[in-house]
Formats: C-alpha cells, sequence, structure tokens
C-alpha cells in the first residue's frame, strides 16, 4: 500500500514539475522581454467571488492584458471564458471591464466557448485561425496553457498577470488540471493534434 502511495505521489509531482520546467522559457513576467503578438489571449474568471467582492485573479488579467496592449506587445484581445449559464458570461465581463479601461471595443473578440483552459487554446487555433499568440494569466495558469498550446503544434507563450499569495486550495486544484490535461492531451485529443 505505501509503495502505491508513493509511485501516485511520484505522478503528481512528475506532473505538475514537469509541466512548469517545460513552460519556463515561454513565460513573461517582464514587459520589456516578451516578444510581440498579434493577439493576446485572456483566459477566463469570474469577475466576482462567491461570497461577494472582488475576483483578485480576475482584476490582475484585465490589468496585465492591458499593460501588454498599451506597452504594444499586443493588438487584438480574445477574451476567452465560460458561457453556459444565463446570468454567468465570464468573456462579456471581461470585455466590459476591458472596455472601461480604455481599449477600444473594436480591439477585442469573445470566445463564448472557452469552458476550459484546452478548449481556450484550441478555440484560438479554429475560430481564429492564430498558431501564435500570447496568453493572459497567473503563472501556474500560463504554464499549463503553454504545456497544452505547444503539445498541439502552437507557438504559444505566456504574459503572467499577478498572483495571489499562496492557496492550497488553488495549488490543489492546479495539480488536478494538470494531471487531466496531460490526459486529455496524450490520449483525448491525440487524433486532433494540429499540423
Amino acid at each position: 500500500m505505501k509503495r502505491i502511495f508513493f509511485i501516485i505521489v511520484f505522478i503528481i509531482v512528475i506532473c505538475y514539475l514537469g509541466i512548469s520546467l517545460w513552460a519556463i522559457r515561454k513565460s513573461y513576467d517582464n514587459i520589456e522581454k516578451i516578444p510581440y503578438n498579434t493577439f493576446g489571449v485572456v483566459l477566463g474568471t469570474s469577475k466576482y467571488l462567491h461570497g461577494g467582492g472582488l475576483n483578485a485573479y480576475f482584476k490582475y488579467r484585465i490589468d496585465a492584458a492591458c499593460f501588454l496592449f498599451y506597452q504594444k506587445k499586443i493588438r487584438y484581445i480574445i477574451v476567452s471564458g465560460d458561457n453556459r449559464e444565463k446570468n454567468y458570461n465570464e468573456p462579456k465581463m471581461m470585455k466590459k471591464e476591458l472596455i472601461s479601461k480604455g481599449i477600444p471595443a473594436y480591439f477585442i473578440y469573445e470566445d463564448f466557448s472557452g469552458i476550459s483552459t484546452i478548449h481556450s487554446v484550441l478555440r484560438v487555433y479554429k475560430i481564429f485561425n492564430q498558431k501564435k499568440f500570447t496568453i493572459i494569466s497567473q503563472r501556474f495558469h500560463n504554464e499549463r496553457a503553454i504545456f497544452i498550446g505547444n503539445c498541439l503544434g502552437l507557438d504559444v507563450i505566456g504574459f503572467n498577470a499577478q498572483s495571489l499569495s499562496f492557496d492550497c486550495k488553488t495549488q490543489f486544484r492546479e495539480i488536478l488540471a494538470r494531471i487531466k490535461a496531460i490526459w486529455d492531451i496524450f490520449l483525448s485529443l491525440k487524433s486532433r493534434k494540429i499540423g
């Protein structure tokens, strides 16, 4: 039983650290060093927390997208997120926030079917015909998105939005998300790899 436990822990550690190491050269904190891409893709999250109040992950992603846009590191922004419920629309919330910060609406495109990171990344290629683009989210999320995009044959880099202090719940969710990403890429999406 102990042996099985250690094997599982080992696989989890390899999945988590492997994706971080994969993405390290394509994940940027410095605006001066990040290359220009025509499109930046903001990955969705809710504007508000379940208990009320502004979601800092949302705020920092919007701030990062604006920073890239105004520093001319991207020209257009795709806001990709969940829109499965009548009163919940991540892309609409993100677009509205970007416009309130002075970005003209005609530079912003909405993807209403970005229900997961893998869907968001795939749809940038399938719907917007882009093989090269910049992901905008927190570092841990960018690393997974870069890994997914690269495995699918896309030239994806990430700009790291400001993150929050260490959060056990978020880190645990990210571990599960990375394991699922590997599963989706190498099993579920094997036949759909982009050439």
